[in-house]
């Protein structure tokens, strides 16, 4: 699968529109924005994932033999067309918000100024891989601060809607703040750090529980976590373990990593009566990791339950977002160029208000307060403004421009978001490793407020619009409703 060629992960109105440009020899280079419109699992705010393999998509994009073969069986496309596709390469430019960033609907993730046949091809494609890993960051980064500082370890490969989303889901779990995976094949792709313990099955092949206990710790003693609940966790698992432990002790064995796992049962109850068996027979710092359909708002439960749960494995609910298993990205078109290399602007109007877009060539600074390093409001211009933090700027809600603040100047820092990824068809960005992401994400995060972090009704951060953004956009809103 590795090998396989990703030129074809397109929707076929994307083949049927590029000849359409080809035959009425349409060249134009435009802008396209891919962004979301809200955010998943109604939270305050998502993380940003997915750009090192659109990257990679981008470098090796082409036509292979087989391809053109392909689209020529199916009899809608003329051999004009299907020549010029033999050469084809991406030769445009992208910009985009790295990988790790905290990010807020409607601003562009990534910006696409290219001729339009190679815009329009790249959309799904793009779509597709942000939009997957962006979802399952912004869902680990949410369980991760349930578990407020305990570590999580990602483990849903066997529930992953197939291997491509076990993989990425995987590595996008890493970005938003897990500490591992128990996929072996991520680990080796993407250099992360690889966690698991044993199955049922470990001990059920064996005589009794206790055998099985002491021969895993005989192989793995410096990774010893056993999993108590095979058959009772109170009268036989915990009890067990603790002779295993006592054991390794006695043999002069360090215990280093090492505790139990539970994957059944009342969680609260049982981890608090195991966390007094493992402090009285002398292991206060044995761990206690604990699975069972875990997510955010159940990890949550379990602390205000007062859990001794300090490690928790979380699969099917991460690896799915299952409760918002679609991230909503699209990819609208925003500005043709001019001959005489400006843009104009273009707009999509809707009946859904939220569906109007954001016109022209654009960029996105980020506000902070200088008081507290916190995200005061993202704020979306024209790629040609200019601002002078020492200057007053008066900040308003796009939707409601009477919700006005103003931030007093020198009280704040702005930083642009959006970097050069390609320029003229060449990478000029080169993506940090899955564990740097996760620093920098880890960094992004403590920059949001606590009240945006909540999990129930989330504080908004605004993401604005500039005078001049807002006034082209009025423009052409009013004159669009005189057509």
């Amino acid at each position: 699968m590795s090998t396989l060629n990703l030129t074809l992960l397109t929707d076929l109105y994307e083949m049927t529109m590029m000849q359409g440009y080809f035959k009425t020899n349409n060249r134009e280079v435009v802008i396209f924005d891919a962004f979301y419109r809200s955010n998943p699992c109604g939270g305050g705010y998502a993380i940003c994932a997915g750009l090192d393999q659109v990257i990679d998509y981008i470098q090796n994009l082409h036509f292979s033999k087989e391809d053109i073969s392909y689209l020529r069986s199916l009899k809608i496309f003329d051999d004009d067309f299907l020549e010029y596709l033999q050469d084809f390469k991406f030769s445009g430019d992208i910009y985009a918000i790295p990988e790790g960033s905290i990010i807020f609907p409607r601003e562009p993730l990534i910006k696409v100024i290219a001729p339009i046949m190679e815009a329009q091809l790249v959309e799904t494609a793009i779509l597709n891989i942000i939009n997957h890993q962006s979802l399952i960051a912004t869902k680990a980064a949410r369980v991760c601060y349930a578990a407020k500082g305990d570590g999580v370890m990602e483990f849903g490969l066997r529930r992953a809607q197939g291997p491509d989303s076990g993989i990425y889901g995987a590595r996008a779990a890493i970005i938003g703040g897990c500490k591992g995976t128990s996929n072996v094949l991520a680990g080796q792709l993407f250099d992360v750090p690889v966690l698991g313990t044993h199955a049922h099955s470990w001990i059920m092949s064996f005589p009794d529980e206790y055998t099985a206990f002491k021969e895993y710790a005989r192989l793995y003693p410096s990774a010893c976590t056993l999993l108590a609940d095979t058959y009772d966790t109170l009268k036989s698992g915990i009890p067990n373990a603790i002779r295993v432990f006592r054991e390794m002790k006695e043999e002069g064995i360090p215990l280093t990593h090492y505790g139990i796992r539970m994957d059944s049962g009342d969680l609260a109850y049982l981890s608090k009566k195991v966390r007094r068996m493992l402090d009285d027979a002398g292991f206060p710092d044995a761990v206690i990791s604990a699975s069972n359909d875990l997510d955010e708002y159940l990890i949550q439960s379990l602390k205000f339950q007062g859990a001794m749960i300090t490690s928790w494995g979380v699969g099917t609910n991460l690896i799915t977002a299952k409760d918002n298993p679609a991230f909503g990205g699209v990819y609208k078109l925003a500005a043709i160029q001019c001959e005489d290399g400006s843009f104009l602007p273009k707009i999509k109007l809707s009946e859904n208000t939220e569906k109007v877009t954001n016109p022209g060539n654009k960029t996105i600074f980020r506000i902070y307060d200088n008081d507290t390093g916190k995200i005061r409001a993202d704020y979306i211009c024209l790629v040609s403004e200019t601002f002078n933090t020492e200057e007053d700027l008066i900040l308003f809600d796009p939707n409601e421009p009477w919700k006005k603040t103003r931030l007093a100047g020198g009280s704040y820092t702005m930083r642009e978001l959006l970097v050069p990824i390609f320029q003229n068809g060449t990478c000029v960005y080169k993506s940090p490793s899955v564990m740097e992401i996760q620093a920098i994400c880890d960094k992004e995060k403590e920059t949001i407020w606590d009240e945006t972090k909540r999990f129930v009704n989330p504080a908004k951060i605004y993401v604005d619009l500039s005078d001049k953004l807002y006034d082209m956009k009025r423009r052409l809103l009013s004159e669009m409703s005189t057509i």
